[in-house]
């Protein structure tokens, strides 16, 4: 019997798991997250996973990654480098070690260490530790291959099948040492292979090995680990990434509203989970249709929206270029429609499958002539149903189309969620026409409240109109070319989008007294975040103001950003929330910390940036300085 290690307790860790994109590091971080989410962990994951559709095996650009960041509370970022490693070759030990703190633990499948699997990784010797600067003290050197084969050479997989698993193995042994329960790991495998049940059982067998060789052999390491929830609020949880929760937010939107939602939708990375999602719920009155090209999805969505349905559409940059033509449609026609844009690193192709926020001023200007659109910015995975829910009712109340901001990090990213009741969700009521419009009804007459106009459905008798790309008149209804009456439109539709009622921004930290202001939006309010309380562990007065109103702003913005002796704008392009800000507040000029790597912030990099604004002289010009 294995000699019994002392379990030590964690408040966090995190883990890293890569290899080949073929060796399902995706599904492993999943499960693992999951199994977290489940027992009432905070966590928070980064899928990592190349552009290339199957790079070489054993490449250096094919290599998949997934992050997650584990937490007795409530976790804001993946972590900025991790304590555990899984590195399934060469290749993912080369490339990812720059992800691992200098005391982390790197599990490696020695059999993937070959001399062709060394050349391929492009080592320079056989000695790929030393070469590295690894302490081989802190490697579980584990021949993972040859004990899948072993563990399944009854089982009567073929040999492809059968390496397919090893991603198993590794995670049982990391089950091992963060003593998770394998049944939560069972039942989840029963779940997804349920068609295939022969499938999950020869899985559950090799995480049951994976699992057994760290207990039996100790797998080099002094103690497990246990990171125990001490902070759990009751309810239903579930691990969601932010493209489910996306799918699930409209569908509870267009049940609070009583209406079918229809998402017309072309395939793009990486906004296309949430079309997958939602064509799984018919039973739900969803109703989906993939569409040809961009343009027809979006046009698709706004004939839906003419019928009465909550209508939406999904892409991403590239795609919001293509839609815009139809966009500025249920623009002039004061359609309802939910935009999501799940920003992606361009220009062009870019970088499909990596993260930034470089589609802001697009989705603000991005159209010709007079186009105001209210814009949301979601802020983490789980605050994407909130975000998605939001727009939908201010696209039913307010008859305009709406944009939702998301990104890869938080689109691809997952966190534990915990399932609201539809009836706590804020009420939805769409803005009918009303009975006594009966027969006279015009289409551009406006509630004197809030200057929107009335909805009424196509099929209801004695509210017969017409509606289309032309401008109208907005007594009659009818096509006019009065250059009055356009100017009156465009400011009509303009003071239609300024007079939607949203939340103040909120002031987290110091807020009475920082000396720095953080703001951001967006995908950015982890890391935003978690700086500001490193700020504050270091002695500073730091703040942070964090963004999930584009357009319109919160009323409370000029004061928020005129309050602070400094403020810095931080966020994943070159500056583009700075020059909104800029523009919309008159005198202000930010610091700017701008970054388009395609990779979520790194915490200690803001930390350090800060502190260098916090040390410029109060006199000192700011005039828009970049760090």
């Amino acid at each position: 019997m294995a000699e019994e290690l002392e379990v030590k307790e964690l408040d966090n860790v995190v883990v890293r798991f890569s290899g080949d994109s073929g060796d399902g590091m995706q599904l492993a971080g999943n499960i693992f997250s999951t199994v977290s989410a489940t027992i009432g962990n905070g966590i928070s994951t980064f899928p990592d996973y190349p552009a290339d559709i199957r790079a070489p095996q054993g490449s250096l650009t094919g290599v998949s990654g997934f992050q997650v960041h584990i937490g007795e509370g409530k976790v804001y970022t993946p972590g900025d480098k991790c304590d555990v490693l899984v590195a399934m070759n060469a290749a993912a030990l080369k490339t990812q070690y720059k992800y691992a703190k200098p005391q982390a633990t790197i599990i490696i499948d020695t059999d993937s260490f070959g001399p062709k699997d060394l050349e391929r990784a492009l080592f320079k010797t056989d000695d790929y530790l030393d070469e590295l600067g690894i302490d081989s003290d802190r490697v579980v050197s584990c021949p993972i291959t040859k004990m899948v084969k072993d563990c399944l050479a009854d089982s009567g997989m073929d040999n492809k099948s059968i390496l397919k698993c090893r991603n198993m193995f590794a995670l049982g042994l990391v089950c091992w040492l963060f003593n998770r329960d394998l049944e939560l790991v069972a039942n989840f495998l029963r779940e997804k292979f349920a068609k295939k049940p022969e499938i999950a059982e020869n899985n559950i067998k090799v995480v049951n090995a994976g699992y057994d060789y760290g207990h039996n052999v100790h797998a080099s390491v002094p103690a497990t680990y246990r990171i125990e929830s001490k902070h759990k609020i009751k309810g239903r949880y579930m691990d969601i990434t932010g493209n489910k929760a996306t799918a699930y937010g409209l569908i509870a939107a267009a049940e609070r509203a009583g209406l079918k939602l229809f998402l017309g939708s072309y395939p793009i990375t990486p906004a296309t989970d949430i079309l997958h999602e939602l064509s799984k719920h018919k039973s739900c009155g969803v109703i989906t249709v993939q569409c040809e090209d961009e343009i027809s999805g979006c046009a698709s969505a706004i004939g839906a929206s003419f019928a009465g349905a909550l209508a939406a559409t999904s892409t991403s940059g590239p795609g919001i270029c293509l839609k815009s033509e139809a966009i500025n449609l249920a623009v002039i026609d004061e359609l309802p429609l939910v935009i999501i844009d799940v920003q992606r690193g361009g220009p062009s192709t870019g970088l499909p499958t990596k993260s930034e926020q470089t589609d802001l001023l697009q989705v603000l200007f991005g159209r010709n002539g007079e186009s105001p659109m209210p814009v949301i910015a979601a802020t983490s995975p789980t605050n994407c149903f909130d975000s998605v829910y939001a727009a939908a009712k201010i696209a039913l109340e307010h008859l305009t189309p709406v944009v939702l901001l998301t990104d890869a990090f938080v689109a691809n990213g997952s966190a534990a969620w915990k399932l609201p009741s539809i009836n706590d969700l804020p009420e939805i009521h769409p803005h009918y026409a009303t009975p006594e419009q009966k027969g006279s009804y015009s289409p551009y007459v406006r509630d004197p409240k809030n200057d929107v106009r009335y909805w009424a459905i196509p099929g209801q008798e004695g509210y017969t109109h017409i509606l289309g790309g032309l401008e109208k008149d907005g007594d009659t209804g009818a096509i006019s070319t009065n250059p009055e009456n356009h100017d009156k439109m465009c400011r009509l539709r303009f003071e239609k989008v300024a007079r939607i009622e949203v939340p103040d921004v909120e002031v987290m930290g110091d807020a009475d007294d920082a000396e720095l202001l953080i703001v951001g939006f967006g995908g950015t309010f982890g890391h935003l975040y978690s700086a500001m309380e490193e700020l504050q562990k270091k002695g500073h007065k730091a703040a942070l103001a964090h963004f999930n109103y584009i357009n319109p702003l919160p009323k409370n913005t000029a004061e928020v950003l005129r309050k602070y002796p400094k403020v810095v704008v931080a966020e994943q392009n070159l500056g583009q929330f700075a020059a909104y800000l800029r523009m919309m507040i008159d005198g202000f000029v930010p610091y700017q910390f701008d970054q388009v790597k395609g990779q979520p912030f790194v915490v200690s990099e803001l930390v350090h940036a800060f502190e260098e604004i916090i040390k410029i002289n109060p006199g000192t010009k700011q005039a828009g300085i970049k760090l």
